[in-house]
């Protein structure tokens, strides 16, 4: 993973926790930060099409804003199997770096103003340092706004 993170430009240090950070609550914890500073990657059924969602931790995605966001098909969570198909990690570790070309990847605009950021690292025990631009940049996704009110 270190080697995408490279590739992608990110300058962030990658942190193998102790324990699970397969929730945004587990990472938080793990790292002494809010849980708002955690991205979340997501990984959601547009259509039948796999869209990833880069959400804030303390952050809920409200799915139907997200359907008017895309382009009005219905928007249901994917399960273990579509998520490892669609991103090639397993559900914990998706990262918003290395995804497949061609992904839809929105990015929730609640995460804009936290610095920093820890995202997932490939690994459900991994995560790496960084900003809203540098999410932003690697995944390819475009801001959003998709949390619940």
């Amino acid at each position: 993973m270190r080697a995408l993170l490279d590739q992608a430009g990110c300058a962030g240090p990658v942190r193998m926790l102790d324990g699970s950070s397969r929730t945004a609550a587990e990472a938080a914890a793990a790292l002494g930060v809010d849980v708002a500073n955690i991205a979340k990657t997501l990984v959601f059924l547009a259509g039948g099409d796999p869209l990833v969602v880069v959400a804030g931790g303390a952050s809920r995605v409200d799915v139907e804003r997200l359907s008017r966001e895309i382009d009005g098909a219905p928007v249901t969570k994917a399960d273990a199997d579509a998520v490892r198909a669609a991103t090639g990690y397993p559900i914990g570790g998706v990262s918003p770096v290395g995804l497949p070309d061609g992904l839809l990847v929105v990015v929730d605009a609640a995460l804009a103003p936290l610095d920093p950021i820890w995202a997932a690292a490939g690994h459900p025990r991994a995560v790496y340092r960084t900003t809203f631009d540098e999410l932003l940049a690697v995944s390819g996704g475009r801001v959003v706004d998709v949390a619940e009110r």
